[in-house]
């Protein structure tokens, strides 16, 4: 009987595909749940190579958003952005339908 794979494993193979993570990042920002949110990044460094693979300033960048996500509910945009940027994504502004 074929092993499976759980659906955390899948998750971040899936997530290595920059469009996957982009379009996983923007699913959740729509949500707008700041908890969801903090998940997410942690997945798509997870699918990065973890947290060790990023730089010390990109680390301290990352917990600084994790911290205001888990204390305030909400973060600064350009900590975002920047940390996004590391990852090889980017936010972009289009139409609500």
């Amino acid at each position: 009987m074929p092993k499976s794979t759980s659906y955390h494993e899948k998750l971040i193979q899936d997530l290595k595909n920059p469009l996957e993570a982009a379009a996983y990042i923007e699913v959740v920002l729509e949500e707008g749940d700041p908890k969801m949110l903090s998940k997410a990044l942690k997945n798509v460094i997870e699918a990065h190579g973890g947290i060790d693979q990023l730089s010390a300033q990109v680390k301290e960048l990352y917990n600084k958003l994790d911290q205001m996500l888990s204390e305030k509910g909400e973060i600064e945009f350009y900590s975002l952005n920047s940390l996004l940027d590391v990852l090889g994504l980017h936010l972009a502004v289009k139409v609500k339908l």
